[in-house]
């Protein structure tokens, strides 16, 4: 495991990780949020029948917005550069799945900026469908896999395989 609670110094004073002698890899991170509903909100979403617009096109900005913002929601992240999002959807028995990709080139990682676009996306498919159901519930929201930096590379075993 890396070092605990590097983001407390010696007096347990908060601080932000001093990543400058970290060398600049490339980083990859995907995680996956989810937002169960009842199937005839899915079929609507599906449908592109809701009033507000096309759920799927809007949750993706949103979360691709989200990723860039990432820093200034999450006080000890750093600002990041970021090289590319990519959200995709995908559905079973009234589950929507939102799985996120986050690239940049840098000293620190992406998974919170993963995180934060998977969570954005799915409080922005809330937003849009509580009108017609407002029992949806969102999450889990968690890591899939990250690559690159001194930590290696990270993937959940059971991606995809635990009951919501």
């Amino acid at each position: 495991m890396n070092d605990p609670l590097t983001h407390f110094d010696d007096a347990g004073a908060s601080r932000m990780v001093d990543v400058s002698a970290k060398p600049i890899t490339v980083r990859i991170a995907t995680a996956e949020g989810r937002v169960t509903m009842r199937r005839e909100t899915l079929t609507l979403i599906q449908n592109r029948q809701l009033a507000k617009g096309d759920v799927f096109e809007v949750a993706r900005l949103a979360g691709i917005m989200a990723t860039k913002r990432t820093s200034d929601l999450i006080p000890l992240c750093h600002p990041l550069a970021i090289d590319g999002v990519k959200l995709d959807f995908s559905s079973s028995d009234g589950t929507l799945s939102i799985i996120a990709e986050v690239r940049t080139t840098a000293r620190t990682g992406v998974e919170m900026e993963a995180l934060t676009a998977v969570t954005v996306a799915a409080l922005t498919i809330y937003d849009m469908c509580k009108s017609v159901d407002r029992d949806m519930s969102l999450g889990p929201f968690r890591l899939i896999q990250k690559s690159g930096g001194r930590s290696g590379d990270y993937r959940r075993e059971s991606a995809g395989n635990e009951a919501v």
